[in-house]
């Protein structure tokens, strides 16, 4: 099986800790234990002492499983399987729906991850493209000319990353039917539900259909990332050979992060970690719009909705990982380049720090694009 490399996931990998300056990150800046442990306020630091770093259930523990099918109405504890990450619990969803020869269709732009997973397995990966010039909103007409009774699989990332749009409940309705009129299923990233700038929490996928797998975890809305947990939800006999799967990948789940992930999904820890990721994007994204504005024709900009991240356009003649390189090395600052979702000339830039880092950030990138010149504009009609 030949395995094309993870071109973002490599480079933060390569780079993150290398420079001075982030910008890359797409949840907001992490909880420590003390901020998390104070959010509950009824768990001491000292409680965590006798701790034993047992092996749990390789599934999640009972009690975390339940509490996460608490956030899915009508789910119970057999219909979540608990892995290391939203990437697991993709992976696992990918190795089982999809095999050799078979026909998917991917929300485009969108995490890569399953992009890569799944041209390793030999499935025909066919982009379904979310573009600027509407909204980064849904082409349902396009979907349903992709997909054809070839198609095993349809693949959305809701919130979207990285352009931080929102599907309606009638656009996912309109998806789910799409692929049960050829008895495909979907597998709904929504790593980012509960991160929208609103307040106004997405639904989710789940309930919509019995072909469906829903997928998240810690690492972006609850700024978790180091607990390393994530999750698959769907109906109970797939999720239980997703379950099968696990055990030859990463075993269990580390018992520590299983139970402060059930601490952080509690009803009452649940919002305030919420409530604390909204605030820090929404302090940072009107920094990031008023800086977009003020270079006039050099950027195009469609503002996100959920997420701590944006996707602008930009104008100068530069190809975007060209872009990031001539950042990188000459201010040390680093973003991620658009072309790694396949979509050059756009930066996602991450609003996941402090208003006043963010300011002198892009000051950072303002040196870069004033030795680039004038920004030229637009030529195509938006």
């Amino acid at each position: 099986m030949k395995v094309e490399v993870f071109e973002m996931e490599r480079f933060q990998s390569i780079w993150e800790n290398r420079v001075a300056h982030n910008l890359t990150e797409s949840g907001v800046h992490p909880l420590s234990l003390g901020e998390l442990l104070a959010m509950a306020g009824d768990v001491k630091l000292e409680s965590l002492l006798d701790h034993r770093f047992v092996y749990v259930q390789t599934n999640g523990t009972p009690a975390l499983r339940e509490a996460i099918a608490g956030l899915y109405p009508g789910a119970d504890a057999d219909n979540v399987v608990v892995g290391n990450g939203t990437a697991e619990a993709n992976y696992i969803a990918a190795w089982k729906l999809v095999e050799p020869g078979d026909d998917v269709v991917m929300m485009l732009p969108n995490y890569m991850q399953m992009w890569g997973v799944m041209r390793a397995q030999g499935a025909n990966v066919i982009p379904w493209r979310l573009r600027e010039d509407r909204g980064f909103e849904a082409d349902l007409d396009e979907l349903a000319s992709l997909v054809t009774p070839k198609t095993k699989l349809i693949v959305v990332c809701n919130p979207n990353n990285p352009a931080g749009s929102i599907l309606s409940e009638d656009a996912m309705r309109a998806i789910v039917a799409q692929a049960e009129k050829v008895g495909a299923y979907v597998i709904a990233d929504e790593v980012y539900k509960g991160a929208e700038l609103d307040g106004r929490e997405t639904r989710s996928f789940w309930g919509l259909s019995d072909r469906v797998v829903a997928t998240g975890g810690m690492s972006k809305a609850y700024g978790l990332p180091g607990l390393r947990i994530g999750w698959a939800v769907g109906p109970a006999p797939l999720i239980a050979e997703l379950w099968e799967r696990k055990d030859y990948l990463s075993i269990a789940p580390s018992s520590l992060s299983d139970s402060l992930a059930r601490l952080a999904v509690r009803p009452d820890v649940r919002p305030r970690i919420l409530e604390r990721t909204r605030g820090i994007v929404n302090a940072a994204l009107p920094v990031l719009t008023s800086w977009l504005a003020s270079h006039g024709a050099g950027f195009r900009f469609v503002p996100p909705r959920a997420g701590a991240f944006a996707f602008p356009r930009y104008s100068w003649p530069i190809n975007s990982t060209r872009l990031m390189e001539r950042l990188r090395d000459e201010e040390s600052l680093l973003v991620v380049p658009g072309d790694q979702f396949g979509m050059d000339g756009f930066l996602r830039i991450g609003l996941g720090s402090a208003s006043e880092e963010l300011r002198a950030d892009l000051a950072r990138i303002d040196t870069v694009l004033a030795s680039l010149g004038a920004a030229p504009g637009f030529k195509e009609a938006r």
